[in-house]
């Protein structure tokens, strides 16, 4: 039966003692067992018996006494791993009590590697045996037995290149005995940055801000954010915070929202360290992974940079948080543990005791907020770094002059985009819209293609020759006939995506070197590098992008961004909807003129008028802040107030619409509380599941955590359908 999942100190439990033991799986809580043999402590992994079965866990804390004692099961072993500190259990149990998620659940986010709980392997080289036998000699195995008289250890095939041999000389040595296998300490994966290395000349503002997170060290827990315009130095900033915390000898940790931002990113920890930092996101190999988690947990990797996952690695000893771009969706995890990293990291920063740092240029309403409360301090980064002047932002309103009929780019951009090729300068033109088109339909009868999986049209990318799901990853060959009236050769493209801006900016300028980049051309960190090395080479006259090219890069030479649809991203029922526009295309904004050459915004939009187009031309940042402040205050919306989501899926619509009514008439009566749906999500069909939602909506001092449990606790769903609660919903599809 479950036990009280409690987090306990290190103190050890005997020999055939109760102990309560928590397992990576999405189980109720810690589940009791009887220590064996050795001595454990919470915080332990161990391998015990479950079913017929052998799972490795962690001791969790005290056992809950509820199993009979010829029912109890014995712990088979604890593994020589370090064990998981106190700091990163606890916030396991604070993100499963917060999130409403099992703690098992989040426990697995924690022990991601399973391998690395292992010892790890030494390097197998070999070497002249001691008693080495009588053998036949050949030339060959002369020079091998020559070479490893000569040399230190080396793995056999280094063995054999050395000697000049083929390596089936050095196995045959190796099974005559003339050689024998020696195991050699593993090097280190991660060298110790050099603290000595002097950093760049900070400006004033920047010096003042990096004093005050290097005192804040010494300070226990604290947040500082970092309010830096594009390009004002927000990076060299907290890295003198994290040279002095390696001072100190603690760990730190920086969070990334995307691998592409990470490549010059890598560039600048490197001149200023003399190293590279330990990696952390999905694009890791499986070894790579393995030893990046032991790197950590036995202090090794002293510096981390990772997406949002590295937040749950088992740092010994963490004394400062990072987050970059903290205002970005992508620290938002939606799928299983639904969790907000940068909450998160706040959280982890409190039951350590340190600082955390959030750094952005366009903080998040809630970070704003919390600052108006005095819960975290302001660090003001006005200019941007060595002089440069922002970019001038221009609306061009395409009502009045719109694009030819069939293209995307209006005559004032494209203008703009002769002058700065004619200058020798660069470039960017910004949709955020994969693929060639969002939309294929019939012109014969309207047929639309669309996701037999997913309430979603199918996107062309006309450079892969198919079309996509972007939700279930579905794709298909452009049908010849139309499904609906086979109707031939009839589908036409509507809207464009970036492949469709890149095919017109081809068209107009046939002699500009062109690039998209989108998560389908930067699969991963490596090509991302590559793109910005080759953008800040000026191999790349025009890089056309989604997002991914929004933040976090620095190119000296690109002078002019083009957003192609700035209202893009404006309508539907998000409520953060103008604040995320807002965001990005002040990031976007933000990649033009950094350098001594002045940089140009141009936004294509129907809306001139729209408050957010009004900020950004204006540069009243603050202003419209505390507009959407108002706006959300006055509706009782977080960060006022508070959400949660509750998701239903299941693969047969009635039982799940049966099921939702069920729910539905159990619904708490609480004042302030108000309980929207159920109704289909806007996603109703997803990777073939059907899905309802529920919005919960209360002011802040409702603990809606219990509300929800005690709700859910009334109706058992049927089998098939499963319940997920998202805590601060993000997104509402």
């Amino acid at each position: 039966m479950p036990a009280r999942s409690l987090t306990s100190s290190r103190s050890c439990v005997s020999p055939g003692a109760r102990v309560a033991v928590l397992l990576p799986l999405p189980l109720a809580g810690a589940y009791d067992y009887r220590a064996g043999a050795e001595l454990l402590a919470a915080g332990d992994f161990v391998a015990v018996p479950l079913g017929g079965r052998e799972a490795i866990g962690v001791v969790w804390g005290d056992a809950a006494g509820e199993v009979a004692e010829d029912r109890l099961k014995t712990v088979i072993r604890r593994l020589p791993a370090p064990p998981l500190p106190r700091p990163v259990r606890d916030l396991v149990d604070w993100v499963a009590a917060y999130t409403m998620a099992p703690a098992g659940a989040v426990l697995k986010m924690a022990m991601s590697v399973p391998a690395a709980l292992e010892p790890a392997r030494g390097l197998v080289a070999c070497r002249l045996a001691d008693m080495a036998p009588d053998i036949k000699e050949t030339p060959a195995r002369r020079r091998v037995l020559d070479t490893a008289g000569r040399l230190p250890p080396l793995a056999p095939a280094d063995l054999a290149r050395e000697a000049g041999v083929g390596p089936a000389v050095v196995k045959g040595l190796l099974e005559a005995g003339a050689l024998e296998r020696v195991e050699l300490p593993r090097p280190l994966d991660f060298l110790p940055p050099d603290l000595d290395r002097a950093g760049p000349e900070l400006s004033p503002d920047q010096r003042a801000a990096a004093d005050a997170l290097v005192a804040a060290l010494d300070g226990g827990f604290s947040v500082a954010v970092i309010d830096g315009v594009t390009g004002s130095g927000k990076t060299e900033v907290y890295f003198e915070a994290v040279a002095a915390a390696l001072a100190a000898g603690r760990q730190s940790l920086v969070l990334l929202p995307e691998i592409a931002l990470s490549a010059q990113w890598l560039e600048r920890f490197s001149r200023r360290f003399g190293v590279r930092p330990a990696e952390w996101h999905s694009d890791l190999g499986d070894a790579r992974r393995r030893d990046t988690w032991r790197a950590v947990a036995n202090g090794e990797a002293q510096v981390v940079v990772g997406a949002r996952s590295a937040l749950f690695l088992p740092f010994p000893d963490l004394g400062l948080i990072v987050v970059d771009e903290e205002h970005d969706g992508a620290f938002k995890q939606e799928d299983g543990v639904s969790y907000h990293a940068r909450d998160m990291a706040v959280v982890r920063a409190r039951l350590g005791g340190f600082p955390a740092v959030l750094a952005s240029a366009t903080p998040s309403l809630e970070t704003m907020a919390n600052i108006q409360a005095g819960r975290y301090r302001r660090l003001h980064l006005p200019d941007r770094h060595a002089g440069a002047a922002m970019p001038e932002i221009v609306a061009i309103d395409l009502r009045r002059q719109p694009p030819p009929r069939g293209h995307w780019l209006s005559p004032v951009l494209v203008a703009a985009l002769e002058e700065c090729f004619a200058a020798g300068e660069q470039a960017m033109l910004y949709l955020n819209r994969r693929g060639y088109a969002p939309l294929t339909l019939c012109r014969g009868c309207g047929h639309r293609l669309q996701c037999p999986h997913c309430t979603a049209w199918l996107v062309e990318h006309r450079s892969a020759g198919r079309l996509v799901c972007h939700h279930c990853g579905h794709h298909i060959r452009l049908p010849r006939k139309c499904p609906h009236c086979e109707a031939e050769d009839s589908f036409t493209a509507c809207g464009p995506g970036v492949e469709r801006v890149a095919e017109e900016a081809a068209a107009r300028f046939p002699s500009a070197r062109i690039a998209v980049m989108t998560s389908d051309t930067c699969s991963g960190p490596h090509a991302a590098a590559e793109f910005v090395r080759k953008v800040a080479a000026h191999e790349i006259d025009l890089l056309v992008g989604t997002q991914i090219v929004a933040k976090g890069h620095h190119f000296p030479m690109l002078t002019v961004v083009g957003v192609v649809d700035a209202d893009l991203g404006l309508e539907g029922g998000d409520l953060r909807a103008g604040e995320r526009t807002h965001q990005l295309l002040s990031q976007v904004s933000g990649r033009a003129g950094r350098a001594e050459r002045p940089g140009r915004v141009f936004l294509q939009t129907y809306q001139p008028d729209h408050p957010v187009m009004r900020a950004l031309g204006s540069g009243e940042r603050d202003g419209f802040i505390a507009r959407e402040a108002e706006l959300r205050r006055a509706a009782g919306m977080p960060p006022y107030g508070r959400l949660a989501a509750l998701v239903l899926s299941g693969p047969d619509s009635a039982i799940l619409d049966g099921f939702a009514s069920r729910l539905s008439r159990a619904a708490p009566r609480l004042d302030g509380m108000e309980i929207l749906g159920p109704a289909p999500a806007p996603m109703a069909l997803l990777r073939g599941r059907h899905r309802r939602r529920f919005l919960v909506k209360a002011p802040r001092g409702v603990n809606l955590q219990a509300s929800l449990h005690d709700w859910l606790g009334r109706v058992v769903p049927p089998g098939g359908v499963r319940v997920q609660v998202d805590i601060d919903p993000y997104t509402f599809w």
